[in-house]
């Protein structure tokens, strides 16, 4: 796949940073092409409207997924190791991805919310061969779920629970003892 030109990765960052931050009424395209220091012209010539931008923004979600998923069957670790780790926010590209289609979501826009859906589906794609049953593919998703979550209370404005390495470990080994068929032989 050939790398977007730039001015379009900077709208795309600008309007995933406005819609994060700000929510769904703030992430104008004039606002959006002000954080992403182009021109009016510039954005329009990437994106013509605002729905092609949100569709645009929700194509690179799915594409980084698919980047985010081959990531974790390469993980030296296992790829279910690899998926709760990475189940926390730390901010990245993928990440702002994701925080700003939910605000899409929240707002009504059903393609926001199949563009999640279609993403979890890939993630359970990836994990199913993995895991020994439909309810243990459940528990690594809802776990990783939750780690998201309630790190994302933690960097905001309402308290979650800190977990350090240690935790995440000890939480990874119990998810793969309760959910891979092999767990007893490792």
């Amino acid at each position: 796949m050939s790398r977007p030109p730039r001015a379009r990765e900077s709208v795309l960052d600008a309007f995933a940073r406005i819609l994060s931050d700000d929510g769904e009424r703030a992430a104008t395209m004039d606002a959006t092409a002000r954080e992403a220091g182009v021109s009016k012209g510039g954005l329009l010539y990437h994106f013509g409207s605002k729905e092609a931008l949100e569709a645009g923004l929700m194509e690179r979600m799915e594409a980084l997924a698919v980047d985010d998923i081959e990531e974790i069957k390469r993980a030296p670790e296992g790829p279910v190791a690899a998926f709760m780790r990475t189940s926390i926010h730390t901010g990245s590209v993928l990440d702002q991805a994701i925080v700003a289609v939910s605000r899409l979501a929240q707002n009504g826009s059903a393609p926001a919310v199949e563009a999640l859906r279609r993403v979890r589906v890939l993630w359970e794609e990836a994990l199913r061969p993995l895991a020994k049953d439909e309810t243990a593919l459940q528990l690594i998703l809802l776990v990783s779920d939750g780690l998201y979550f309630n790190n994302a209370l933690t960097v905001g404005s309402v308290p979650g629970p800190q977990l350090d390495a240690d935790d995440i470990a000890a939480l990874i080994r119990l998810v793969e003892a309760s959910t891979t068929p092999d767990a007893a032989a490792r």
